[in-house]
């Protein structure tokens, strides 16, 4: 019995010292859980950009334990947890900026890397707020506003006044300001203050931030080609790149009692896009739809519980439009469990953002965004990834390959730049236009048949269906007709079908049509513009 005994007191001393160990290894793994504890209050805090950008814990824990099975191994502790953040940080960057409008991905990607300096203490609260609000109640420096300089308003220089009192780095900006202002005229009068050096040894002694704020005084308007460039330099350049449209990868990240929702912009329709991966999957002829509206929420719950006993799919569309039966649909999610529903049932619901969506459908669900995405080089290779320039027989399929994908391209170059234009409001548009997916669609369709039935390019035909009846059809000032097709005529001529020179899309080059090849070769030229 004495031995008995000896031997368990032996083995709790052994379990005693190895929970020690345990302790002490997870300890050491605190500064991981600190770290991904400021990013869920970042994505927490994203629902008062948009109430549709809600997203639960539990998700957010399951992507995160993926990052740690997915991350790099090592064998230093310091490195393992750089190597978890590092891929956990991106992997969220990646999943959120997929239910993001396009207006709010550089945001978000912002906000991650503030709120993680802010976490390391390497940013103080109050320089956010500055650069939020431009100092309002923080006292000013008393220095006085020099005198006969009209390019420095009064409420440039309050701001210079007040940003010296909320960082010391600053404190003597106003005086430099005031002793030497041809010097910093010069980068107001900049037509890229963003890439200046800031006089008098500012550049050198501030931090990437306190510039930021530098240049929020002097140039607002220069604040968020600024950002980019910071959020580029702080994190890499790939959270300024937000990731594509992905159907496929959504679907994978989806179960039967997990609805995928999409978040509807102005002019955005998925729905043809929808139906193209649900044939590519085999569901071509397993997917009901219907439009919700008043009445229509019965259909809906009897489509979703035939749905669930069969393992089809159903799409809701405009889901906004039935904001009473919203509680009766969060319900039926609620019920969907695996144990009761055919496992590859799905519910796919679009919806433009609203205030009486369900929070726990928004939270459970798997949310998408597909709003062109900004700047040409990605909407040119989002032009590429949809149906159905994507599908090999398309795109290679076409009796004359050289002429078609060189005007394919110069097509899906026209298609982002007029959506581009609709950035700067009314110079570039008199009337906003919502062209869309369905525009280049029709008209990549169009322009395989004019050239598969035609021994020359129909250039005229192509101009008009393109021109007056696809984005043509959308134009209702003459203006705006004119110039449509001024950009039509620049791409649609024949000299783009010479292949001993490239043509140029560009006065500069920078744009111009690559040579013919195969899908991959015009995604690796997209890659390299910049």
């Amino acid at each position: 019995a004495k031995a008995v005994s000896n031997e368990i007191q032996d083995k709790e001393v052994a379990a005693e010292a190895t929970q020690r160990e345990i302790d002490a290894a997870r300890k050491g793994y605190a500064p991981c859980g600190t770290y991904n504890a400021v990013l869920f209050f970042c994505i927490r805090d994203m629902a008062g950009v948009d109430p549709m950008y809600q997203y639960s814990l539990g998700w957010f824990i399951a992507l995160f334990v993926r990052s740690i099975q997915g991350s790099e191994k090592a064998d230093d502790l310091a490195q393992r947890l750089g190597n978890i953040n590092d891929h956990f940080t991106y992997a969220l960057y990646q999943n959120i900026c997929r239910s993001l409008f396009e207006k709010d991905k550089l945001l978000f990607a912002f906000l991650l890397c503030v709120r993680v300096m802010v976490g390391k203490g390497s940013l103080q609260p109050a320089q956010q707020q500055f650069l939020l609000t431009g100092g309002v109640g923080v006292p000013e420096a008393d220095v006085p506003h020099p005198q006969g300089q009209e390019w420095l308003s009064a409420k440039a220089w309050g701001e210079v006044c007040r940003a010296a009192n909320v960082t010391p780095a600053l404190g003597a900006l106003p005086y430099h300001v005031a002793a030497h202002p041809g010097e910093w005229q010069a980068i107001f009068d900049s037509a890229a203050p963003e890439s200046e050096h800031l006089p008098g040894g500012f550049h050198a002694s501030l931090t990437p931030f306190e510039r930021l704020m530098v240049l929020r005084c002097l140039r607002p308007d220069k604040v968020v080609p600024a950002i980019q460039a910071f959020v580029a330099a702080s994190f890499g350049q790939r959270f300024t790149e937000p990731p594509p449209f992905d159907l496929g990868g959504s679907y994978k990240e989806s179960s039967c009692a997990s609805p995928l929702l999409f978040v509807l912009s102005t002019g955005s329709d998925p729905t043809a896009a929808l139906l193209a991966f649900a044939e590519s999957m085999g569901y071509g002829s397993k997917i009901a739809a219907i439009s919700m509206g008043q009445g229509q929420g019965p259909k809906a719950a009897a489509l979703i519980a035939a749905a669930r006993k069969a393992g089809s799919w159903v799409l809701l569309q405009n889901c906004h439009l039935a904001p009473s039966w919203m509680p009766a649909l969060e319900k039926i999610c609620e019920s969907v469990k695996p144990d009761n529903t055919d496992a590859d049932f799905r519910l796919w619901i679009t919806s433009m953002p609203s205030a009486a969506f369900p929070v726990s459908i928004l939270q459970g669900g798997v949310k998408m965004t597909n709003e062109p995405p900004a700047g040409l080089r990605a909407n040119l290779r989002r032009s590429y990834a949809l149906d159905p320039i994507s599908s090999p027989e398309f795109f290679e399929g076409c009796s004359k390959p050289g002429a078609f994908k060189a005007l394919l391209f110069g097509l899906c170059f026209l298609h982002a730049f007029v959506q581009e234009r609709r950035k700067f409001g009314p110079i570039g548009w008199n009337i906003p236009y919502g062209f869309d997916d369905g525009d280049l669609r029709i008209s990549a369709r169009q322009l395989r048949m004019y050239i598969d039935d035609n021994a020359d390019v129909p250039f005229d035909a192509l101009k008009y269906a393109i021109g007056e009846c696809n984005y043509g059809g959308r134009v209702t000032d003459d203006k705006d007709r004119r110039l449509l097709n001024t950009l039509l005529s620049r791409v649609y001529r024949p000299e783009i079908l010479d292949v001993a020179q490239p043509f140029k899309l560009s006065e500069s080059g920078t744009y111009v049509v690559p040579p013919e090849g195969d899908h991959g070769s015009y995604l690796a030229a997209l890659d390299a513009l910049p």
